[in-house]
C-alpha cells in the first residue's frame, strides 16, 4: 500500500516544463482575412466596406503584383503568359504572409485564379489565416461584370464569351469551395455582407492603425 501512495523508493517526482504557455504564442493566427471568389462576387467592394468597420487596412493582391513588376497584370499576361503571372502571383502572397508575421490587421483580396493554385492554398491553410468564398448565382455575376466594365470601359478577355465565363466559373468553383467559409453575396449590401463576416468571425475594431494602408 505504501507503494501506491506515490512515494515509492526511486520514482522521482515529474518536472512540468512550461512550454505551452511560449508555443501558443509564437503559433498565434495572423490578424488578416483573405476573400477568394470569382469576378463580379465583390472581393474589393467588401474588403473596402470590410476595412471601414474594422478600421483595418485593406489591399488587393494584384496591386501589389503591378507594383512588384512595374506593369499591370494584362501586361504581364501578355507578354509573359500565365505562368510567370502565377509565380509572380505566388511570390506576391509569400512576401504579404511575412508582412503580416510583423504585426498589423489587413483585409486582402485575391485575385479570381489565386486561390485556385494549390500552392497559394496550401500557403493560406498554413497560415492558419480565414478565407472567406464571396459567392453568387452565375447570372448575377455575369451581370454585374458587365455593367462594371460598362461604367469603365475597362476590356476583360472572359467577357467576350458568356459561354466561357460560365464554364470558367464551374470550373472554379470547387476549389472556392476549399476555404474556411462561404458568403452567398446575391442581392446583398457590400455593408451588409462586412458585418456577417465581422459576427462570424469575431473581428475586433482597432481604435489606431499599426500600418499604412489604403484608407477607407
Amino acid at each position: 500500500m505504501k507503494k501506491r501512495s506515490g512515494k515509492a523508493a526511486g520514482v522521482k517526482p515529474r518536472t512540468r516544463v512550461p512550454l505551452k504557455r511560449a508555443q501558443v504564442v509564437r503559433s498565434s493566427p495572423l490578424q488578416a482575412v483573405f476573400l477568394v471568389g470569382f469576378m463580379g462576387a465583390g472581393k474589393s467592394s467588401v474588403g473596402r466596406a470590410l476595412g471601414q468597420q474594422l478600421n483595418w487596412v485593406f489591399e488587393d493582391l494584384d496591386d501589389r503584383i503591378e507594383r512588384r513588376e512595374g506593369r499591370s497584370i494584362a501586361e504581364i499576361f501578355g507578354n509573359s503568359g500565365e505562368a510567370a503571372f502565377r509565380c509572380a502571383e505566388h511570390s506576391a502572397l509569400v512576401q504579404l504572409l511575412e508582412e503580416l508575421r510583423g504585426g498589423g490587421a489587413r483585409i486582402i483580396a485575391l485575385g479570381g485564379g489565386a486561390f485556385v493554385q494549390k500552392e497559394n492554398a496550401s500557403l493560406l491553410k498554413a497560415a492558419g489565416v480565414p478565407t472567406i468564398f464571396l459567392d453568387a448565382a452565375v447570372d448575377e455575376l455575369w451581370q454585374r461584370c458587365c455593367l462594371q466594365a460598362s461604367k469603365t470601359g475597362a476590356e476583360r478577355p472572359l467577357l467576350r464569351s458568356e459561354k466561357q465565363f460560365r464554364e470558367l466559373y464551374q470550373t472554379r468553383r470547387k476549389s472556392y469551395s476549399q476555404a474556411s467559409t462561404t458568403l452567398q453575396t446575391g442581392g446583398r449590401s457590400v455593408d451588409a455582407i462586412a458585418a456577417e463576416i465581422v459576427e462570424r468571425l469575431g473581428l475586433k475594431r482597432i481604435a489606431i492603425r499599426q500600418e499604412q494602408g489604403e484608407v477607407e
